[in-house]
């Protein structure tokens, strides 16, 4: 491990040399993407430098114990065995660190959520669910955009396509896709029933160019009006974009902006995440074919959490975490629940790099 670190601190020095070479000054966008690189490795760096000092502490107080002095070699044998213990907890802090990084974490985000089994009441919890994100942007000073949503009379989504902007933005909230299952009485029940039903949610990395080539050929683009509340341009202009993606068969339509330059440009931003989405599931269901991942985002169709009213609790399958903080998590304060499958993430990986 010493002999790693050591090369990873003289890649972050070397790029220190390279950032100050004046022959590199007036590249900037080679400053740029060193500095990138650089913060990256600043904590990694860090640590390592800790670790690396309390070896060598170590090995100053065993040349102690050798000598022939008692009380110097008392004193020695205390550190040392302090020292030890600084050790392993820096070691297991190292794994966390060289652990592989998901290379789209620090990506903004698309945020797909829609109505499943549960008719009125599935509508609902889908506006709740967009709710909880919008609530957990809002506390992380995230941008909200958004860019198709189809609502009902009685204030639910059928479907809701927002983008999220803001730094690490999907790797914070990554792990959110799947089904999402609720347990409570409904609005419209007059009996007092519990019933359950289900919103699917689906986060997806925004896509750049650089991520997703996506031929003009292979797009087929209609126009039609929109409708619904949005202004005077509602049902008197085409404004409305369907785009189909022919070789997948994707569609995506957008509705929300102003004009059909606009809607084009949102609808596009969507077919991409989607499209990168799909190369990520795929990616994900052939890992899992070869381990089982407790965490894994490979198969949306699977039931992740469960919202119980009547209990006032919210249970995660994956880790089989639950807890009684309904109000509060639908409220956007999820945080504890991402770091509980951060840690499970974490753990498996550790498991299998072991």
């Amino acid at each position: 491990m010493k002999n790693k670190l050591i090369s990873i601190i003289e890649k972050y020095d070397d790029m220190s040399k390279q950032m100050a070479d004046p022959d590199n000054v007036t590249d900037i966008e080679k400053i740029k993407t060193l500095a990138q690189e650089q913060k990256q490795l600043e904590e990694i760096v860090n640590v390592a430098k800790q670790y690396i000092s309390v070896l060598h502490q170590i090995d100053e107080d065993k040349e102690l114990l050798e000598g022939d002095d008692d009380e110097l070699k008392l004193m020695a044998e205390e550190e040392i065995e302090t020292l030890g213990r600084d050790q392993i907890l820096l070691e297991e802090q190292i794994k966390l660190l060289l652990l592989p990084k998901d290379p789209h974490d620090d990506k903004n985000l698309i945020l797909e959520i829609r109505a499943g089994t549960g008719g009125d009441e599935a509508a609902l919890f889908a506006a709740d669910l967009y709710r909880l994100y919008s609530r957990y942007a809002e506390r992380n000073n995230w941008k909200q955009k958004v860019i198709q949503s189809n609502g009902t009379g009685i204030g639910g989504f059928k479907e809701v396509i927002v983008a999220l902007e803001g730094k690490g933005a999907y790797g914070m909230l990554k792990y959110e896709s799947g089904v999402h299952r609720v347990q409570r009485v409904p609005k419209t029940e007059t009996s007092g029933r519990v019933h359950t039903s289900a919103a699917t949610v689906a986060v997806m990395p925004e896509a750049k160019d650089v991520d997703v080539d996506v031929n003009e050929g292979d797009l087929k683009i209609d126009t039609y009006r929109a409708s619904g509340a949005g202004g005077q341009h509602v049902n008197k202009t085409e404004s409305a974009i369907r785009i189909t993606h022919i070789p997948t068969g994707l569609v995506v339509t957008c509705q929300d902006e102003s004009s059909q330059h606009k809607n084009r440009a949102a609808a596009l931003k969507v077919l991409k995440s989607r499209l990168l989405a799909s190369e990520q599931e795929k990616i994900a269901k052939e890992r899992a074919a070869e381990r089982k991942s407790l965490v894994s985002t490979g198969d949306r169709s699977a039931k992740i959490r469960t919202y119980n009213f009547p209990q006032g609790r919210v249970t995660d399958h994956r880790i089989s975490f639950t807890t009684h903080r309904l109000n509060e998590i639908l409220d956007g304060d999820i945080t504890e629940l991402i770091e509980q499958l951060k840690i499970a993430e974490q753990q498996e990986l550790l498991a299998n790099t072991e």
